[in-house]
């Protein structure tokens, strides 16, 4: 079940929800003087068939909700599938994931033959908290080999945020960073609670103090497929497709990959993964 510090997250996931709500939102009527911004407690509870006291105390994460209770609170709360999804992973209904660093590294030597294979697409492994755990050549040429990055700061968010190489080559950064962040909070679950991810967030806290506005938002997002466009130093912008999926071993990690929209775009990250080769022969 989800520690003290998940169920408090869990609260202030579903608060934000219920302040964000409107009456008419759930077929309710409003009344003239409304002080409260949003639905009330008592609207949330009577529509999901449950005690005012207990949901009370579920906000403020004193107790502990079932899967068929949280989904009725979900309902009430017109929360979508990825913020369904969030909730049930902060109560604890959430999917196995590795238990030390060995599992992560037994991941990554299965996952690297893969992004391996996409010679001119970059590709990446993340492991639940974004952490960066295998990446191929592609990913090197167009954004920068992770290795200069130390190790407790090579994780997508902290390179979203805090890596100005990146910032000033992917065109429209804000929209994909925070989709970034939203991703990380819609599928991490308890993760959000582990000394991992508190790290992180000093990390973010000191390198990138201009957006941390950002990991105290509550909002949650699936990363959707969209384009990229990045334009490396001394190279024509390269027009890329994003897309991820779950490695079947490890449904927590996630592979993001960067497809190239066309033969013009194939023939520039080619040269990009070439360059290098070029520069020692």
């Amino acid at each position: 079940m989800s520690t003290p510090a998940v169920s408090q997250e869990l609260g202030a996931f579903l608060r934000a929800h219920r302040e964000r709500l409107q009456p008419a939102d759930v077929g309710l009527t409003a009344t003239a003087r409304r002080r409260t911004p949003g639905l009330r407690r008592e609207e949330v509870a009577s529509l999901s068939g449950v005690g005012l006291a207990w949901y009370t105390w579920l906000e403020q994460g004193r107790v502990t909700a079932s899967r068929q209770v949280l989904e009725a609170v979900a309902r009430a709360l017109r929360l979508d599938a990825a913020g369904l999804r969030h909730a049930m992973r902060l109560a604890g209904y959430h999917e196995p994931v590795p238990a030390d660093r060995t599992a992560a590294e037994r991941l990554a030597d299965a996952v690297r033959p893969v992004l391996d294979s996409w010679p001119t697409s970059p590709a990446v492994l993340l492991d639940r908290h974004f952490d960066l755990l295998a990446w191929n050549a592609a990913w090197t040429a167009l954004w920068g080999s992770p290795e200069k990055v130390d190790v407790d700061r090579r994780n997508l968010m902290w390179l979203m945020a805090a890596d100005r190489h990146l910032r000033s080559v992917l065109h429209d950064w804000e929209p994909l960073a925070m989709n970034v962040f939203q991703h990380f909070r819609a599928q991490a679950g308890p993760a959000i609670a582990d000394p991992r991810t508190d790290e992180l967030y000093r990390h973010l806290e000191a390198d990138a103090p201009d957006l941390r506005h950002w990991w105290g938002c509550h909002t949650v997002a699936v990363l959707t497929a969209r384009e990229v466009v990045v334009s490396p130093p001394a190279s024509t912008a390269v027009h890329l497709t994003l897309s991820s999926f779950h490695p079947v071993d490890d449904p927590s990690a996630l592979v993001l990959l960067f497809t190239p929209n066309s033969p013009a775009d194939l023939a520039r990250m080619n040269d990009l993964v070439e360059r290098p080769l070029r520069a020692t022969a």
